[in-house]
């Protein structure tokens, strides 16, 4: 039987031209993007609230205090109740960034990956990720900035006079005897010391047995203490640090998005936009995604930080 050398190329010019219309088609793009589900935002977590911004930046106020501008007083029978006038914050102004990166996809690829359509997750799954990581680094980084409690471990979280437990215990208490209304709900904290809260025999002492969301069956610790569990790499934590970090989601602030979307754009639940140019003359596509958006701390007595947990 005769062989052809070189060998021919696969030939899928009915599945290429799919791919080349999910390429060129916003809408068709948008639905492929939801599908990487698993590509989300620790910053989102963080900071839940949504601002919009005008004009390229975002009017908000911080430190506004919980209380009014008097004290309660007795009042008699029949008396009038007294007014008291609701505090405000401080106004403030941020700017929204553009964050963004491009890659480019070619054909070559698009013909010779298997499955079909699996070079362009792949190329999706690149410039998301890296926007992803960046607005994550400075989402932290501004939380970083303005959260100042912090509370010191009894112990080295690596040691085995730790005592996991009683340091986010001790850390919530500082938080609540404020008096400002804040109750917890989110821990940050690195994979490093994910890994340690997860195998530490203290802990594993006060968890149910034989139960399928056991990490030791593989399941993940989703809440602790009352706060849902977020994880991150040591690299997104401001300095490299190790700290563990507590928040009232609800309370410390959002991330300010300009929404509006121009031409072309498809546009993710999380907030990613991308854009798809075709590129003659190179037999390629370029592929770039963007986040226009500002990470705004209006509170930042509704977190704290427990350090020396190396």
């Amino acid at each position: 039987m005769p062989v052809t050398y070189p060998p021919v190329g696969p030939s899928l010019a009915g599945r290429l031209l799919t791919i080349h219309t999910l390429l060129r088609t916003p809408t068709l793009l948008s639905l492929r993007m939801q599908q990487l589900s698993d590509i989300k935002f620790v910053a989102d977590l963080l900071l839940p609230q949504r601002y919009r911004s005008s004009g390229g930046a975002v009017l908000y106020e911080e430190d506004e205090p919980l209380f009014t501008d008097r004290e309660v007083e007795a009042v008699a029978a029949g008396a009038e109740y007294p007014f008291a006038n609701p505090q405000t914050g401080v106004p403030a102004l941020a700017a929204v960034v553009k964050w963004g990166q491009a890659t480019r996809l070619t054909d070559e690829r698009i013909k010779r990956t298997l499955p079909m359509g699996g070079s362009v997750d792949w190329a999706l799954r690149k410039v998301t990720n890296t926007v992803r990581r960046k607005v994550d680094r400075i989402a932290i980084a501004a939380i970083a900035s303005r959260v100042q409690a912090f509370h010191n471990a009894s112990a080295a979280w690596t040691s085995n006079t730790a005592a996991m437990l009683r340091d986010i215990e001790i850390a919530k208490s500082k938080v609540e005897d404020l008096e400002l209304g804040h109750e917890l709900d989110m821990m940050l904290l690195t994979n490093e010391k994910y890994a340690l809260l997860a195998t530490d025999d203290k802990v594993a002492s006060l968890r149910r047995r034989e139960v399928s969301d056991n990490p030791v069956y593989g399941g993940e610790i989703e809440t602790f203490a009352g706060l849902k569990v977020a994880k991150t790499s040591q690299g997104n934590m401001p300095g490299g640090t190790n700290d563990v970090w507590l928040f009232d989601s609800r309370n410390l602030g959002g991330m300010a998005d300009e929404v509006e979307v121009d031409p072309g754009y498809a546009v993710s639940p999380n907030g990613i936009q991308v854009q798809v140019e075709r590129v003659a003359r190179r037999d390629a596509h370029d592929m770039w995604a963007r986040r226009i958006t500002v990470p705004v701390v209006t509170d930042p007595s509704a977190g704290i930080r427990i350090a020396n947990t190396n």
